[in-house]
């Protein structure tokens, strides 16, 4: 499969089974110029050990992250976009309920920045829109966008107000150490997730924190098929399993994994992780 590949889960792809098949988009997928005229077919699959969901299929979604990704969901419209999903009240925002999280944590389990008396530094990779580094930077936080798509970039400077890096997470040096590395709704759409998450692993303060989310696969296949969790560019979908096994590969160690239906209606897995002990990578 020339398109993405074959896709595996965290422990090696061993007992996958088929789930179902799309023999069309499903209703409320992204459009992708690229993918115009091509015949749509692809499947998904589960692990019976890992409870890990891949998406299989010939279509060539390469250079998508470049432009196209930001072309089919904003368009023009980065700017307005960030500005609605900012002034959403608390409970009808996921990253209301992000920023809180992350805070809490931060509080809770970050000693370096308290102890060399200096704001604690956070680096969001796939930052997007940038709206998690808005609520960030509101409660004192230095902050670093990373996205391969220069607009991105220029939208995180110019409008938010933070530092910002246009690379690919999984092209560049290591940057940092920060006190966390945010992975917010982006390994699925990769088809390594672990080196995504070794590369990110690199970023970290000895003593720092990784936060990631991830589509939550069970919960959201208990609603079927059309999910969104299972959209084309979805390459993964996660159980808190095989979310700790990918971690553990990585070179970190899961010291929360939260289950979440967002306000969005998103079925998520939320997990922070530390760099795990010397010899103890899985």
């Amino acid at each position: 499969m020339t398109g993405t590949g074959p896709l595996r889960c965290p422990c090696a792809g061993r007992y996958l089974q088929a789930a179902w098949t799309y023999g069309a988009p499903p209703e409320g997928e992204t459009r992708f110029p690229a993918l115009e005229g091509v015949a749509y077919r692809r499947e998904v699959l589960r692990c019976d050990a890992c409870a890990h969901y891949v998406s299989r299929h010939d279509m060539d979604l390469g250079g998508i992250y470049d432009g196209a990704y930001v072309d089919a969901t904003y368009g023009e419209r980065m700017r307005e976009t960030f500005e609605r999903i900012v002034s959403l009240p608390p409970e009808r925002s996921d990253n209301h309920g992000r920023v809180r999280r992350v805070v809490e944590a931060a509080g809770a389990l970050l000693r370096a920045p308290m102890r060399e008396g200096r704001p604690p530094a956070a680096l969001d990779v796939g930052s997007g829109l940038c709206v998690f580094l808005h609520g960030l930077a509101r409660h004192g936080w230095r902050c670093t966008a990373l996205d391969p798509d220069p607009r991105a970039a220029r939208h995180a400077r110019e409008v938010v107000g933070v530092d910002a890096i246009a690379a690919d997470a999984l092209r560049i040096d290591a940057l940092g150490p920060y006190d966390l590395v945010a992975l917010n709704k982006v390994a699925e759409h990769v088809p390594d997730p672990v080196a995504l998450l070794e590369r990110c692993a690199a970023c970290l303060h000895p003593e720092g924190l990784l936060y990631i989310e991830v589509p939550d696969g069970d919960a959201a296949a208990a609603e079927g098929p059309g999910r969104e969790e299972f959209f084309i560019e979805h390459h993964h979908a996660f159980s808190p399993a095989s979310l700790a096994l990918a971690a553990a590969r990585a070179g970190l160690s899961p010291v929360r994994i939260e289950r979440l239906h967002e306000p969005s209606g998103k079925y998520t897995l939320a997990a922070f992780c530390t760099l795990a002990p010397a010899g103890q990578v899985a």
